[in-house]
């Protein structure tokens, strides 16, 4: 009976692990730890948005149809009133609406207030001088205020308006009578829009040289269109 013998077969070796397509990352985390940490970041910041993105969505929606095909929704009742000043009068735009902020208990803090000189006007063909005008205006969320006085007159006329929760969303949105504080925080959610196009664009690639290159120029190409797009409007 023969027998051969025969070499014993040996395991096939496994090449070698690479960085799995990470091309710019640290060995340390070339094993998903970034991918999980852009997922949370993603995730976190998607969940602020979603709260602020409530409110300037369907503000925004509302504004675009300001002009064209108008939404019947926000509404500003008006009215106008004339005061008797007091006695001394305000020296100044700047101290009548600090009286009419008491008189009306409103906010006149920010008040825009200015004045035009008198001036020399033809009326019925004659030449009169014309008072100097004070004008003051008040806006907020909520209410406007537009006071006009005439230098020597005893009253000042008062434009009021109260707008609805419709007109507050759009006002809102607008950061209309607001602060800096508000300014930034509507400025925390289009940083977020901004880094979530960013992390979202890079989960999708999974950090991938072939996926990389593919949103580098996609996003390359989106942003020629656009550049000669605002090219040829401006030109």
């Amino acid at each position: 009976m023969n027998t051969s013998t025969q070499p014993p077969i040996k395991p096939a070796t496994r090449p070698p692990k690479t960085n799995g397509g990470y091309l710019f990352l640290p060995k340390r985390l070339s094993r998903g730890a970034f991918l999980k940490w852009l997922r949370r970041t993603h995730a976190w910041i998607g969940l602020w948005g979603a709260a602020l993105g409530l409110l300037f969505g369907f503000s925004g929606i509302l504004l675009n149809h300001r002009d064209i095909m108008k939404i019947p929704a926000t509404k500003m009742e008006q009215k106008e009133i004339q005061l008797s000043l007091p006695e001394p009068r305000p020296a100044d735009p700047k101290a009548m609406a600090a009286w009419l902020g008491q008189t009306l208990n409103m906010d006149t803090d920010h008040a825009r207030a200015r004045r035009e000189a008198g001036k020399v006007v033809t009326w019925n063909n004659t030449q009169i001088q014309q008072p100097s005008l004070w004008q003051i205006t008040v806006r907020n969320p909520q209410r406007m205020m537009q006071a006009e006085y005439w230098e020597g007159n005893a009253f000042v006329s008062v434009k009021q308006g109260e707008g609805n929760v419709f007109s507050v969303l759009t006002n809102l949105h607008k950061g209309t009578g607001l602060g800096v504080s508000w300014v930034l925080l509507a400025d925390t959610l289009a940083s977020g829009l901004i880094v979530l196009s960013l992390t979202g664009t890079l989960l999708w690639t999974r950090l991938h040289g072939r996926r990389l290159a593919a949103a580098g120029l996609g996003l390359g190409s989106l942003s020629l269109t656009v550049f000669f797009a605002l090219q040829a409007i401006g030109g």
